[in-house]
Order: C-alpha cells, then sequence, then structure tokens
C-alpha cells in the first residue's frame, strides 16, 4: 500500500468518529459554518469523500489522458467561486442528499466503509479514475485519494467548528501533505509573493491566501 493511501484510511477513520459524535445529531438541523450549508448537508459532503472511493473504483477503467495532483487543481473551475454558481448549489444538495438517512445512519455506513476500504484499498493498483462531471481527463487513484484527503481534513474542521467539539487531531504527515497541497494552489492563485509575506511578514501580508 502506498503511504498516501494510509494516511487517507487514518483521515477517513478520524472523520467516521466524528459523524459518530453525538453534537452532531444535536446540530444536525442548524446551520454550519459554512454559508448556506446546513450540518447535515456538510456531513453528507464529508462523508461522500469516503463514498466517492469505493463508487468509482467499481466504474470501467478510463481511457482519458491522465493528470497530475497540480494539473487537478489547475482544471478545477469551482476554487474560488461563488456561493451560488451551479456547482456548488450541486454540492449543498448533494450532502443533502447523502445526509438524507440521518445521522445516525449516516455514521454508521461511513464506519463500514471506512472499514471495507482498509480490507480492499491496499491492494487495488494505482490505475486511472475519474468523475463523470470531469471533462476529458482521469487522475490516478492515488491523485484521487490525497484530494479526498484534504477535502476530509478542511471539512473536518468545518463540521467540528459547526457543532463545538474539537477539531480531531491528524498524524503530522497527513496534514503536511495536505498542507504542501494548499500552498501549491494559493501559490497560482495569489503569487509568490502574496504566500511568502502571509507566511514571514505579519505586517505586509495580504489579506486572504486562501487556496479554496
Amino acid at each position: 500500500m502506498t503511504e498516501i493511501r494510509d494516511l487517507y484510511l487514518d483521515v477517513a477513520q478520524a472523520a467516521a468518529e466524528l459523524l459518530a459524535a453525538p453534537e452532531v445529531a444535536v446540530a444536525w438541523d442548524e446551520p454550519s459554518a459554512l454559508d448556506q450549508l446546513s450540518v447535515r448537508g456538510l456531513a453528507g459532503h464529508l462523508a461522500a469523500q469516503v463514498f466517492f472511493i469505493p463508487s468509482m473504483l467499481a466504474d470501467p477503467v478510463p481511457v482519458e489522458p491522465v493528470v497530475g495532483l497540480d494539473e487537478y487543481y489547475a482544471r478545477a473551475a469551482w476554487i474560488g467561486t461563488d456561493l451560488d454558481t451551479e456547482f456548488n448549489q450541486g454540492i449543498r444538495a448533494g450532502g443533502e442528499k447523502v445526509a438524507g438517512e440521518g445521522s445516525e445512519q449516516l455514521a454508521a455506513r461511513t464506519a463500514a466503509c471506512v472499514a471495507d476500504l482498509r480490507e480492499t484499498l491496499p491492494s487495488e493498483p494505482d490505475r486511472p479514475v475519474r468523475r463523470s462531471t470531469w471533462s476529458g481527463y482521469s487522475v490516478s487513484l492515488d491523485t484521487f485519494v490525497a484530494s479526498r484527503m484534504l477535502e476530509l481534513i478542511v471539512h473536518c474542521d468545518d463540521l467540528a467548528h459547526s457543532v463545538g467539539v474539537p477539531t480531531p487531531e491528524f498524524s503530522a504527515e497527513a496534514v503536511q501533505t495536505v498542507v504542501d497541497v494548499l500552498t501549491r494552489i494559493a501559490l497560482r492563485r495569489h503569487g509568490q509573493t502574496a504566500v511568502l509575506r502571509a507566511l514571514s511578514r505579519s505586517e505586509r501580508a495580504p489579506a486572504s491566501i486562501s487556496a479554496l
């Protein structure tokens, strides 16, 4: 098994445990910390980052050209877009749909999926995968796993903050991997001077170098 899959599985386990927290069930119908997204919608979106893996592996191997992680995010037209775009509306609707079974059932299904992935993911070849919404390209399985780990870590923090519990503690290696990816996205969006100043010179730091 590649290191990224090992890191992903540990992060996915933490996400499953967070989804099972009683505070999530209590706040299920409340607004989350993210604009226009309920706690249940955020929980559904978080769980989807686990469900995507077996779903994509069940599809035929795509024939579209494989792009790397940086190119994958360079092609992500949703980054930095308005909340009312069709894509972002779809994200919210998708999260609500995944969460439609209720908090207890969603947590149980996520935990079961993580357990299954611990058995199946290690032996999967690093073959191309893709989602139907992508136009003319695919990524390697390990690249997609890395992108889902980023989503899990970011949205675990969103969900934990939304329901008033501590953000899960992830391994240093997992966080470093995600921060590296976020930094590269931020460099492309904001330029090297802005990122350097944000990280080293508070007196000249820009208001934001948000990657997403």
